[in-house]
């Protein structure tokens, strides 16, 4: 019975939950003037964990769809969730940019990527190694997400086995795998523009398509349900994932399992351990508007930065004021700039 309410779940109220707890620690390391030791220094993995939650939603999402799915109609729902805000943002730096910032290494470095982050390929033709700061870096994220959205589709649509695009994925993590830790270092060179892309895959985001693929199936969501379905699997794994962040030296491939199988074990059932924390609407309602406050946030601190006078300068109250006045921005954009974007939608539903 849990396998057919599984399928019949259409949104995994949890995973709002989840984003939170994903876009906060972010915008902490954002606000802190220097990484730090320890949990507190572990913010960055708040992209690993987006970054799982996307691998699960998209492949779920085309699964579902099944041999039937448009092509055509997913990128156009991709397009009207994604485009409008990050375009609208990265016109917001642009004008910046041209008018406000004085001529400097930082202005010329963003003004010279600007096709880049335009096209989404700022991971791989960004120097990221200057000396100074870099305006919109952060969106190395979203160029990752997005050649996902180009690629991914295209395979699990392909006729043939339905494991093969599984193991397409496991054969993507063991490929990154063996980039990061030098074993094709007599092939590909370290320096190279191909060494750059394929770095570029993100295992999360495999791993979250794998457990996709896991409880999609009968047989492998009853085995998956045997370990991950109990009511204290998602507190265990939540955490399990706090202390292997806060010791020193723990690999990052089991941190990233430990967050994909999180995310299986809050959508396997809805009444899981963390339901209570994960289902409050203040929770959710900042995971429903996470992208955008991804989009704003450093800005905001930016702003925040400028506005405080240097003893109010400390880490826990620009994240609190940041925080802040990042949800805000974030929801008014969701409600009068994104709505009627997502609205549209809708016409495009397979």
């Amino acid at each position: 019975m849990r396998f057919e309410s599984y399928l019949r779940t259409t949104r995994f109220a949890s995973l709002d939950g989840l984003r939170c707890l994903s876009i906060l620690p972010v915008i902490w390391h954002h606000a802190t003037p220097r990484p730090l030791e320890g949990i507190l220094g572990r913010g960055p993995f708040g992209v690993d964990l987006f970054f799982a939650i996307s691998g699960f939603l998209i492949t779920t999402l085309l699964l579902r769809e099944g041999e039937g799915i448009s092509l055509k109609n997913f990128y156009v729902r991709r397009a009207l969730r994604i485009f409008p805000l990050y375009y609208a943002v990265l016109g917001l730096y642009a004008l910046r940019g041209w008018l406000l910032l004085p001529d400097s290494p930082l202005r010329n470095h963003f003004l010279r990527n600007l096709p880049f982050y335009s096209t989404y390929t700022s991971n791989w033709f960004v120097d990221f190694d200057v000396p100074h700061a870099i305006v919109f870096g952060f969106s190395w994220s979203l160029a990752v997400e997005e050649q996902f959205y180009l690629v991914w589709p295209w395979v699990v649509r392909k006729r043939g086995p339905l494991h093969l695009p599984a193991v397409f994925m496991l054969g993507c993590i063991v490929l990154d795998y063996a980039l990061e830790h030098g074993h094709l270092a007599a092939y590909i060179d370290s320096a190279g523009l191909g060494h750059r892309m394929l770095t570029s895959i993100a295992t999360p985001i495999c791993l979250g398509a794998v457990v996709a693929y896991v409880l999609h199936f009968r047989k492998s969501f009853s085995a998956a349900d045997t370990m991950l379905g109990r009511r204290c699997s998602a507190p265990i794994l939540l955490l399990a994932l706090a202390g292997l962040l806060a010791a020193d030296g723990t690999p990052l491939f089991v941190i990233h399992i430990v967050m994909a199988l999180l995310v299986a074990s809050v959508c396997i059932r809805g009444d899981h351990g963390l339901a209570k924390l994960l289902d409050i609407p203040m929770l959710r309602l900042v995971g429903v508007v996470s992208y955008g406050m991804y989009l704003f946030h450093v800005s905001v601190i930016t702003g925040v930065k400028w506005l405080l006078p240097d003893a109010w300068r400390l880490a826990p109250v620009l994240f609190v004021l940041a925080t802040c006045i990042t949800f805000a921005i974030a929801w008014a954009s969701y409600r009068f700039f994104e709505m009627p974007f997502l609205g549209l939608k809708n016409r495009f539903r397979s």
